[in-house]
């Protein structure tokens, strides 16, 4: 099977892609999913459109699922581990071995964020503990907030929360170094620093109660975010084509279509130089899907369905 789009990823810029494609009717889609992500791991996204008390990222990837399917777009879970381009078409390997081959490519394959397997935190992500202050630093307004992180990056975090609450602790979990200036930031905007581990999440039903310590400190919370930076970006197989990275190893492409500078490579989402939020990435995912049919009906010109035969009347 030679498959007019392949997408790879299954989160929601390339979930929207697939929906943008299945709709135009007239091209074999494949998404290719290995399961997992960042957006499957959230319990709540807060800040989508139509959502005001949240919807987990499963559910939305479930439906965004079931909508591609309705639009005709095939589904494959696998993990592909290689990327190559050695004719006029996309070939694909799967850990199994399994090969796919394609038209065109949408790179939808996302970043994870690094955090510490710690009891009670995977529960309440997204519910009451988040990752990005431009998505839910509204949920933590004027309420008791830990932040648990690494080093500067989680200074740095504390800092923009800051502007949030003014109850606000930032625990060293890593213990990693933070610089002077930092330290005298986090005095001087009076928010608590504690450098030592956590222990646990003290958390009921996806709500956080306290951060518990390794030296047995427990520290009540209303809410948490966490920054531990150093979030793996998954751009292995951009690399592999010849696609140009940033500096932080995200993948850069044109602006207006999202093609990167290989031909008929498309880049959608979290892995892109973007702002790595939910409703960016569908944004992008909807955009790629727009230039990826543009580039194919050039490609292959799209038959015109028979015209409805019209009589004058006499």
């Amino acid at each position: 099977m030679i498959y007019d789009a392949i997408i790879v990823g299954g989160g929601f810029a390339g979930l929207q892609a697939a929906i943008q494609l299945g709709r135009y009717s007239v091209h074999q889609v494949l998404v290719i999913d290995a399961g997992g992500g960042r957006s499957s791991i959230c319990r709540n996204y807060h800040n989508i459109l139509g959502w005001p008390d949240g919807v987990p990222g499963e559910e939305l990837r479930a439906r965004g699922r079931l909508q591609a399917e309705r639009a005709g777009v095939a589904f494959q879970k696998d993990r592909i581990v290689k990327a190559e381009k050695p004719d006029e078409l996309f070939i694909l390997h799967g850990t199994g071995g399994r090969q796919y081959a394609g038209r065109t490519l949408l790179l939808a394959t996302g970043v994870m964020d690094r955090f510490p397997e710690l009891p009670g935190l995977r529960p309440a992500l997204g519910m009451t503990i988040y990752v990005c202050p431009d998505c839910d630093g509204f949920e933590i307004q004027n309420r008791q907030t830990v932040l648990m992180g690494s080093g500067d990056v989680g200074a740095n975090m504390a800092f923009v929360l800051r502007e949030r609450t003014g109850d606000l602790t930032y625990i060293n979990h890593e213990c990693t170094p933070v610089s002077a200036e930092n330290r005298n930031r986090l005095r001087d905007e009076d928010i608590q620093y504690i450098e030592e581990p956590v222990a646990r999440i003290e958390e009921e039903n996806g709500r956080i109660k306290a951060v518990a310590l390794e030296n047995g400190e427990v520290l009540p919370a209303e809410r948490g975010f966490i920054a531990f930076g150093q979030n793996p970006v998954h751009s292995e197989l951009a690399a592999q084509l010849g696609v140009t990275l940033h500096k932080n190893k995200h993948v850069e492409a044109n602006k207006r279509s999202l093609m990167t500078n290989i031909e008929h490579v498309w880049v959608a989402g979290d892995v892109a130089v973007h702002a790595e939020q939910a409703t960016v990435a569908m944004g992008e995912g909807a955009i790629a899907g727009i230039w990826m049919h543009k580039t194919l009906k050039k490609m292959n010109p799209v038959s015109l369905p028979p015209a409805k035969k019209h009589y004058a009347a006499k």
